[in-house]
């Protein structure tokens, strides 16, 4: 049986090519979410602690001015809630539940993509190794020579789109699974966060 030739492969088999996107999908958008939540992830304390000391010293408008900049998603929650502080405590939750909820689906953003990727690689591997399968016998039957030894390496061929499946699958899974920890975390920051600002402005 001759050896397997990578290019030889993509140019005889369309699933590859779509592996061989899907792949490139899922290393996109890893790397877009990684960036995003690098930048949305802060401590309560953190933010709180810089909010509190900018209320006690009468500069609010420094407290919100300091949380508009800050690129995480709980100084966004605070921020909105300082604007609405005047409000009262059933309002100010009301509204800082809704810029909880629309916080939390920007972290959500793409990460569908990568659940699909990672549940659906694997049938689109197996789809392409039957599909080469049935070509390997019907390559055989064409033939009428060669022997086991054809129907080997076109098997062998076919079984590559099943690992490719694989190869695709498993590393969008754990960053799906990986992205999805991270983004619980954050949404108990932010819910975290807004208990104590309502308490910190004395919300009635």
């Amino acid at each position: 049986m001759g050896e397997i030739h990578i290019l030889s492969l993509f140019k005889e088999s369309f699933t590859l090519v779509i592996m061989l996107f899907c792949s490139i999908l899922s290393i996109t958008f890893a790397l877009e979410r990684w960036w995003y939540f690098r930048s949305a992830q802060a401590s309560p304390d953190e933010v709180l602690g810089h909010v509190r000391k900018s209320l006690e010293g009468g500069k609010s408008d420094a407290a919100a001015a300091y949380c508009q900049k800050h690129p995480s998603a709980v100084a966004q929650v605070v921020h909105y809630g300082l604007l609405h502080a005047a409000r009262s405590r059933k309002d100010l939750e009301e509204l800082m539940l809704t810029k909880l909820k629309e916080e939390r689906i920007k972290l959500e953003r793409f990460l569908g993509v990568l659940g699909t990727l990672g549940n659906v690689s694997p049938f689109i591997g197996l789809f392409g190794t039957v599909v080469g399968i049935i070509k390997a016998f019907r390559d055989l039957a064409g033939s009428g020579t060669g022997g086991p030894a054809v129907v080997a390496r076109g098997i062998a061929e076919a079984l590559v789109a099943t690992a490719a499946g694989m190869l695709v699958a498993i590393p969008a899974t754990i960053l799906y699974n990986y992205f999805m920890r991270r983004l619980k975390v954050i949404t108990v920051d932010m819910e975290i966060a807004s208990a104590r600002l309502i308490v910190m402005v004395g919300a009635k």
